[in-house]
Parts: C-alpha cells; structure tokens; sequence
C-alpha cells in the first residue's frame, strides 16, 4: 500500500535528516559533475522521420553540402546618409570588405560570401547573388560554420564581439542573426528563474507568515532543479535534446516541486497544530499528501511522455527531459522535503512575528487560532463561498461553463507556425538584421527553402527544375544551385516571396512539393524535396495537428480509468475530465488572442503577432492535463474523506472544497507566478509556454476548483460517488485516496469503507 511505503519514507527521512539531506547533498555534486565530463548541448533539430523536410536533410547532408552545419549573417548598411556600397565615396566599399576579411578569420568560420569582392565584378552580379540589395544600400555577409557539436556559446560570444568593436570603427552599422544565435544565446541568463523563485518565496511567506516555512519549498526545489537539469544535460550528452527543454524543465520543475511542497508542508504544520511530534507529522504528511504528490507527478509524467504518439523524435526528447525534471521533484518532495521537516523541528507549527502582529486583533480568532494558521480549520470566507456556491448551483455552473466556452472561442482561428527573429524585441540585433534583410531582400528572404534533388542519371532534372521553381509565383528568386560531384546531389537554395510566419509560404511549400517537383523530375527514379527550417516546422506541424486528437484521446482515457480507480466514482472523474477540457480551451483561447491577435499582447513584451509555434499546443495539453490532477486530486481527496466521515455530499463538498482552498489558491499563485516571470523572456516559445501555463493553473485553480466543482458535484448530488457493484469488484485498489478516510489519520492501515453502489443523502 502506497500509504504504508509513503509514511515509512517520510518518516525515516524526517528522524535521519542530515543523513538525508547529506546524500541530495552528493546527488546534486556527482549530477553537476556528470554533466560538466558527459554532457552535451541542446540541438536544433526540428524534424521527424518520413517528413519530406527530412528527407530533404538526409539528401543535404549526404551531399556534404554545408547546408548541414550552422549559419550566421552579418547585415551592414552605411551610416552615411545616401552612401551606397556601389560606390566607395564614403569608405562604404572598404569597410565592407575590411568587415569580410575580420569575420573569415574568427575561430570555426569556414567561409564567408564576398559582397564587396562580388560589386568588384559589378553590380549586377553582387544584386543577383543576393548580396547587396537593390539600391545598393544594404549588404550581407552569410557566416558557414560546422554542425553544432564542435561549436560553442564562445563562437557567439566571438562574433558579437567583433561587431561591436567595428560598429565603433567604421562608417557601418552592422547587425548580425542566424542559427549561431538561437542556438547559444541566452539573453534571459536565468532571470526568470530567479524572479519566479522571489515571487514563489513572497507567496509562501504570506501563505505561512514564516520565513523558515517560506525557505523550505524553495530549498527543495533549487535541489531539485540543479539535480534534474543536470541530468538533462547528460542526456543531451547521448541524444539531441530540443533547444527549448531546459526553459520548459526549468519552468514546470520549479512550478511543480514548490506545488508539490506546499501541499506537504501545510499538511505537517496541520499535524503539528494536532500536537504531533515533527517527526510523525512530517511522515503522516508524506503519507498523506504525498499520494497525491506521487500521483499527480506520475500523470504528468505519463502524459508528457504519451506524445510519442506523434513520431516527431524532438519532442519524445524535449518530453522525457522534462519528465526526469518533474521525477526528481517527486523524489525530492517525499524524502528531501521531510527531511528539512524533521530538521526545522516544532517551529513550523507556529506563525512568524510578522504574521502575528498581523494578525493580532483580529476578531472570531480566539480558540481556533492554532489550528487555522495551519490550515487545519477551512477559513469562515471559504466556508461561506463554497456554501453560497452550492445553494445556487445551476447559475454558477452555466455561468462558469459560459465563461470558459467563451474565453476558448478564439481557438477556432488556432494557426501553427514558426516565429522567428521577427518575433523579438527592437533591442536585439537579430530582430534589426531581420528588418534590414527584408527591406533589402524581400520578406522571403528570412526564411529560404533548401531544394534538395537526386538526379539518378537524368542529366536534365536539375535545369528542368531551376525553371520550374523560378517560374512559380510564390518565388522570389533562386540561388545557383551546388551540384555534389561524388553523389550528383544538387541543392537549390530558393527564397519565397513571403514571410516565414506567412500563411502563403506554407501554400508555396505544399504547391512545390505537389505539382512543381513532381512535374520537373518526371515519373523516373529521380526525386527531389523541400527542406530549411520553414518547411521543417511546417511538417512537424502538419503532423502534431494529425496525431493530436489520437493523443487528447489517449490522455483523457487514461485520466478517467486512474480517477475511477482513485474515487471509486463513474461521475468524479467523467466530470473531471470535462473540466479540465474546459479550462485547458480557454488557455489555448487566451494565447490565440495574444499572440495571434495581438491582444495585451505588449504586455509581456510581444511586438508583433506571431502564430502559435507548431508543437506547443500539444505540449501544454500533456503537462497542463497531468499539472490539473494535482488539484484534482487534493480537493477531491479531501472532499471523499469527508463523505466518508459524515455521509452527507453538501456538508462534503463544503468542507472538503473550503478546507482545501487556501493551499490550492496558495499553490496555483504560485505556479502562476513562476510560469509568467518565464512569459517576459524574449523568445516567444518560452512567452507562450509561460502565459499559457499560468493562464490554465489560474483558470483551474479559480473558476473550475472554486465555482464549478462545488456546483457540478451539488447538482449532481447523490450521484456523484456511486460505483456499480460490479464494477468496484472489477477494479483493483488504487494507489490513491481509495482510503479516502486516511489511514494514517485514524491510526490503522486498513482500508476505508467502500461506497460503490451507496447514493449519498
């Protein structure tokens, strides 16, 4: 019995802390250590097996084309006002070619384009080569370095480097962007991290009005973090772990592990009000609150990996990294949590100076004031709203569901794609250079296709090719093509005459790949495919939008079986699953009408709209569905054990709900606060991570805890606990609050007694 392991582990660890806390001590040591010897870095690899992107990568790096290694660009235009890089009137011409020759030789640069070496032989020739614009005034230098593993942040730092040491030496100003810098630059440098644990240890002060109460969850979590990042890191060491891992890891990991330890610690400190010793209040509240501590990471962890399901290898990688992080925050919460316990001693027990003094004077507190600072006794507002609630259900049920059905509305405009440097800030450069490449180039510019061909011996695939994709009229223009003489791969760099973000790049790429190739190669064995990042995302979004409903089936499946293992109800958990439907809508509602629509959208620093990045809608729904059952289960748990006691669903619902409002509302401000310190990043996946996290937790934890469960389960009254007979013969005992009484609270192991088929009054 998971009860019985749970309160044997806390309180082993709560009467050994220093053994305990000693050994995390060494954890976290060898994990730093592993990942400095056998880590590796985060990889840019957005793509799937069978997609023609990847095809179109296989065929690249077959040919040995460079196409496969990273790419920098240096954007330059004279300061001067109507210079030109045609002429040298103004030095322009000099500058460019002393900026060239300065970047060729930075450390890993394999070669550079010659803009000013191109407008020696002529104008035209730089102005074709996609060199120099038009009228002359913008130029650019494309940087070839090798395939990420043999670079470094230190190639960044050498190239931005050199950038500014020559924005003060010549009459240029000179921008830079490309691979190199989504790949190693991190311009929130842990900020978020950090603001989300100040804000966390500001929410949990208030929560427990004690400083030691407030640095419990935070210690653990930081030990958490380090062990499970660092992990993350070796496992980036023997696989390509997604750029946007160690934000996502960072962000639910810390969510999580100070969730996690909240609903513990208010647990011990309801214990030790009790007149429990500190060690049996923290082994009771591991064995309590733990389960569904224990539960709730196993969900989330279950549902961020079902996303295998989609076959996209980045994101299985990017989901198992995560896991390990949400793992180790389990582990953490279980052992190193009562550890600390049993180490603060009684002390927990009682409210700071600062939450005395403030409390001091307050009526109706005499006789109930140790228990309530413990969170033992429901608060009297809680009392009375979760009552109101009920004697008006139907009102706030439709009320709720009409809000919620409302906000998700926007979702029906859901558009996938890729934001890129155009998403960022004004400050960075990458945005600037982003600007100047498509003033001077044209908006295609920023996000070329790479055509990818194997000729098999049709000596006229290619040029049939070259006029065919020229000719289409979502392309601009086409570079010459670099034909390998080992293989007779050729590649075809072409740039569409729209945005990467824009919906008609992606009718380019479906037009390319369904009547322009296959009519230029024939019916013969040669083969050609569209590949280069815009048509890589727009695969792996194609192919997440198919696989997603088979994954929201297979998660929602799953919630329902483990919840009517759990609560032994039919209703419970059909119910739950509805809502949490319901709230998960609405988030993904909310994000559509920031980010896509621009609503409020400055106020998290977004600049323009950007469509909502392919992978993340599934990726919210794994980690929010897993993140909902927390709540889930610790109000509903509380809600059962009353029923239990008493018989009696409207006395259950009002005191389960209202005696589990105060952590809940403390546990959701929280993950709020942590996810949105993460939505003022620059990068606009880790925005719409952030906001889209912290938009859910809030709905849930607001509307559908407080409004609309009480009033569904009133309304559905009698009903809501019944199990048919044979079904609850069928089903095995959970892990999980099927003791709902608590055996730990009524001093036995035993199992609490079974409602299946008994209606409540």
């Amino acid at each position: 019995m998971l009860s019985k392991a749970l309160l044997r582990l806390g309180g082993g660890a709560a009467r050994r802390p220093w053994r305990v806390i000693a050994a995390w001590l060494v954890a976290a040591a060898l994990a730093v250590l592993a990942a400095v010897a056998l880590g590796g870095r985060t990889a840019d690899t957005m793509t799937a097996p069978g997609l023609d992107s990847q095809r179109a990568a296989e065929l690249i790096e077959r040919a040995g084309t460079g196409q496969e290694g990273m790419t920098a660009h240096v954007v330059v235009t004279p300061l001067a006002g109507g210079a030109t890089f045609f002429d040298d009137a103004d030095g322009a011409r000099t500058a460019l070619t002393r900026l060239r020759a300065e970047v060729t030789r930075l450390p890993h640069v394999l070669g550079t384009s010659d803009p000013a070496g191109a407008l020696d032989a002529g104008g035209d020739t730089a102005v074709r080569g996609g060199l120099v614009s038009a009228d002359g005034r913008i130029a650019v230098v494309r940087v070839q370095y090798p395939d990420q593993s043999r670079l470094s942040a230190e190639d960044l730092d050498a190239l931005v480097g050199l950038g500014d040491r020559l924005r003060a030496e010549l009459p240029l100003r000179v921008e830079m962007g490309g691979d190199l810098f989504y790949a190693f630059s991190d311009p929130d440098g842990g900020v978020s991290e950090l603001i989300g644990l100040l804000a966390a240890a500001a929410i949990l002060f208030l929560a427990f009005g004690s400083l030691v109460a407030a640095a419990l969850p935070i210690g653990m979590a930081v030990f958490g973090l380090t062990v499970g990042v660092a992990t993350m890191t070796v496992l980036a060491g023997v696989t390509d772990v997604p750029a946007f891992a160690p934000v996502l890891g960072s962000m639910v990991g810390l969510g999580v592990g100070i969730d996690y330890a909240l609903f513990v610690l208010a647990r011990h400190r309801e214990y030790l009000a009790r007149g429990l010793d500190p060690h049996e209040a923290a082994g009771r509240a591991v064995a309590t609150a733990g389960r569904p501590v224990v539960f709730a990471g196993g969900t989330v962890v279950v549902s961020i990996l079902g996303m295998a399901v989609a076959n996209v290898p980045f994101m299985t990688v990017g989901g198992l990294a995560v896991s390990i992080v949400v793992l180790t925050m389990v582990l953490a919460s279980v052992t190193l949590l009562p550890a600390f316990l049993g180490a603060a001693g009684p002390r927990l027990g009682r409210a700071g100076r600062i939450a005395r003094a403030l409390r001091a004077g307050r009526p109706g507190r005499s006789g109930r004031r140790r228990d309530t600072e413990a969170g033992a006794v429901p608060a009297a507002g809680w009392r009375r709203w979760i009552g109101h609630v009920s004697r008006h259900p139907a009102a706030y049920a439709v009320g709720a569901a009409g809000l919620l059905l409302t906000a998700a509305l926007p979702v029906l405009g859901l558009r996938v794609g890729l934001p890129d440097d155009g998403s960022l800030p004004q400050g960075r450069t990458e945005r600037r250079a982003y600007d100047l490449v498509a003033e001077g180039f044209g908006p295609g510019t920023n996000g070329p296709l790479v055509i990818a061909t194997d000729p098999a011996g049709d000596p006229g695939v290619l040029d049939r090719l070259v006029g065919a994709v020229a000719a289409d009229p979502g392309i601009a223009s086409v570079a010459p093509a670099h034909v390998d003489r080992a293989t007779g791969i050729a590649t075809l760099v072409v740039f569409p005459t729209t945005s990467p973000q824009d919906k008609a790049t992606a009718g380019t790429i479906a037009r390319l790949r369904t009547d322009v190739l296959p009519a230029a190669v024939g019916h013969g064995p040669a083969r050609a495919h569209v590949g280069g990042a815009a048509a890589s995302l727009s695969d792996v979004g194609r192919r997440t939008s198919q696989r997603l409903p088979v994954f929201v089936a297979a998660v929602l499946a799953m919630s329902f079986l483990l919840l009517m293992l759990v609560f032994r109800s039919i209703l419970v958990p059909l119910k739950a699953v509805l809502l949490n439907l319901l709230s998960i809508g609405a988030a993904y509602g909310i994000m559509v009408a920031v980010f896509q629509w621009g609503w409020g959208g400055a106020l998290i620093g977004l600049e323009a709209t950007v469509p909502i990045v392919s992978f993340i809608p599934m990726f919210l729904f794994a980690i929010l569905f897993g993140l909902s059952m927390d709540y889930e289960v610790f109000l509903l748990s509380r809600v059962r054990e009353e029923y239990v006691r008493t018989g009696d669903n409207a006395t259950a619902i009002v005191e389960g709900v209202a005696g589990t409002a105060r952590i809940i509302t403390s546990a959701a401000l929280i993950m709020v606060a942590v996810f949105l310190s993460f939505a003022v990043a620059d990068d606009p996946s880790a925005k719409m991570f952030g906001l889209g996290l912290a938009t859910a937790i809030l709905i849930d934890a607001t509307v559908v805890r407080m409004v609309l469960v009480p009033a569904t389960m009133t309304l559905l009254g009698r009903t809501n606990w019944w199990l048919p007979k044979w079904l609850d013969r069928m089903l095995p005992r959970g892990p999980v609050g099927t003791d709902a009484t608590d055996a730990t609270d009524a001093e036995s192991t035993g199992e609490a007694p079974s409602t299946a088929g008994r209606p409540s009054r």
